[in-house]
């Protein structure tokens, strides 16, 4: 299927498989309650763990977001890449997507057919499309058949590099969970403590 297909499917409250930097992520409007009870439901994800937000740019990001200087200055080191930043949500963001927390994991994946995604359908959730609890897709062929059943479209990157996202809550300089990048990630957090 195409990212136009891809674009509708989100428009019209369906979720999406796409590829990241790291693994397949499973998409829905992250400003739609009921796509984002979607994306809980193909998950059998537990609905007080928050979903991430995907969007194609720092700039997008900071449409959602309330980022102080530091954080802004560490979105633009960092993205696009396998991180995470943690920032204040804006009032737009939904609580169903944050779990009623204040603040929203921002993904923007260092992966062209993402960013050509998220730019088109954005925003949308950034979680892995896995059932909870089991492996991450590297590879479409990966999927759990739930998740494929789920999915209205699958857009088919090839495989993907693996590993995790490095997540961040920059304001604070913590790194909640270490993954590619995050000996550099501490180091620029270090230097700016």
């Amino acid at each position: 299927m195409s990212l136009a297909d891809a674009t509708a499917a989100v428009a019209d409250g369906g979720l999406v498989v796409y590829p990241t930097d790291t693994v397949y992520g499973l998409a829905g409007d992250a400003l739609d309650s009921e796509a984002i009870e979607r994306v809980f439901a193909a998950k059998g994800r537990d609905r007080s763990k928050p979903l991430s937000m995907g969007v194609g740019s720092v700039d997008a990001a900071l449409d959602y977001v309330d980022a102080s200087e530091r954080e802004e200055a560490f979105m633009r080191e960092f993205l696009p890449g396998a991180v995470t930043v943690v920032c204040e949500k804006r009032d737009r963001v939904p609580d169903a997507l944050t779990g009623g927390k204040p603040k929203v994991g921002v993904r923007v994946p260092d992966h062209e057919l993402a960013l050509d995604f998220l730019d088109a359908a954005g925003p949308v959730t950034a979680t892995s499309a896995n059932r909870s609890g089991r492996s991450n897709a590297r590879r479409v062929t990966d999927l759990d058949p739930e998740i494929r059943d789920a999915a209205r479209v699958v857009l088919d990157g090839g495989e993907t590099r693996g590993g995790e996202s490095t997540v961040v809550d920059a304001a604070a300089g913590v790194i909640h969970r270490r993954g590619r990048d995050a000996d550099r990630i501490e180091a620029w957090l270090e230097e700016r403590a």
